[in-house]
């Protein structure tokens, strides 16, 4: 659906919010890795303007980054040529969640001179519904307990770690020690070096509660202070918490009709996360329930699933050509080829 007496919709990214947003993870964790799957036009305003590492799952994420010690790579169905290739452009953080993967990179470095830093995966048991929905990565903590005690020495090793992580908005997953002390034993504690409790951290969103952030932190601080006691660096990997709250989608209405607004962008070419998480975008201005008549905020493709939001409530009556801008839009707005959408563009702003 186009509307050529509208102009077109545009991502905007706060460079300032991006900085704002890291600086508060740093203040609470040793090392921070920005997620760069979550938006990788933060990524290099990341690299460029802090101390952080970058986490990353694919080596086509690699061209957003310049300097790759500072990437952490995250494996997945490793060969040895591939475990070569990344070494040789400079990586030297591996993350690896099955012992197959695991068992090829330990090959491939044991007749050579690496010297790498590695954290094993951990499969944590999450507070959550089993749905079916999610793959579980991750080894068993008696298989971590046990590959640490084989590694610890490995001379190739020098800083070894264990990873975990929490799906992201699941604000009922940080009572994390209590997690570790229980499945990690007390030579496993002895013997590494980091702790990645991944990301998880949670955004603001139409449909989310974010009240319980501040309470995430202080357990984040209390966290550190009691892996410091063992000498023992707590990392994490933010992506939605840095990026959400730095983009803005500005969209523009091309139709309004019994209460629904038709806008000229799409959850698939803007927002999938609509339908994957599912959060919903909040609307700049947008006021309180019960304030008028709600609406409903359709996108511009013929699926029942476009859906912006569902009920909404405008402080004015809105008409055509009017600006409709969703706010805390900077994560996973990536884009499909559905209708043969375009790619919304992102401007860069200070």
């Amino acid at each position: 659906m186009s509307n050529s007496n509208v102009p077109s919709p545009k991502f905007t990214l706060s460079k300032k919010v991006v900085l704002e947003q890291y600086n508060k993870v740093r203040e609470v964790v040793d090392i921070p890795a920005f997620s760069s799957k979550t938006n990788p036009r933060v990524t290099p305003i990341i690299e460029e303007n802090t101390d952080g590492f970058l986490s990353v799952h694919t080596t086509n994420e690699l061209k957003h980054i310049k300097d790759m010690s500072r990437v952490l790579f995250l494996a997945q169905g490793w060969t040895q040529e591939i475990v070569e290739d990344l070494y040789n452009k400079g990586i030297r953080c591996f993350a690896v969640d099955n012992e197959f993967d695991l068992d090829i990179l330990l090959s491939t470095m044991e007749p050579t001179d690496w010297k790498i830093t590695l954290l094993i995966r951990l499969k944590l048991k999450e507070h959550s519904l089993r749905t079916e929905r999610y793959f579980v990565f991750g080894m068993t903590s008696d298989v971590i307990n046990e590959r640490v005690a084989q590694l610890k020495d490995d001379t190739h090793i020098e800083q070894l770690g264990v990873h975990f992580h929490r799906k992201t908005q699941n604000v009922n997953e940080w009572k994390i020690q209590q997690d570790i002390e229980d499945v990690l034993s007390e030579e496993t504690l002895e013997a590494i070096n980091i702790l990645n409790i991944g990301g998880g951290l949670p955004s603001e969103y139409a449909n989310t509660n974010v009240d319980v952030i501040g309470s995430i932190f202080r357990r984040l601080r209390e966290l550190r202070e009691w892996l410091h006691e063992k000498d023992i660096q707590l990392m994490i990997e933010p992506g939605r918490f840095i990026s959400a709250p730095a983009g803005k989608l500005i969209t523009y209405i091309t139709g309004v009709y019994d209460n629904n607004i038709i806008v000229n962008a799409s959850v698939y070419n803007s927002d999938m996360d609509a339908i994957l998480v599912p959060v919903k975008l909040r609307v700049e201005g947008e006021v309180g329930n019960n304030a008028g008549e709600p609406y409903v905020i359709k996108g511009c493709t013929p699926c029942s699933m476009d859906l912006f939001r569902y009920r909404v409530y405008l402080r004015e009556e809105p008409k055509i050509g009017d600006e409709i801008t969703f706010i805390n839009a900077g994560a996973y707005n990536f884009t499909s080829n559905f209708c043969d959408l375009e790619e919304i563009p992102t401007e860069i702003i200070e």
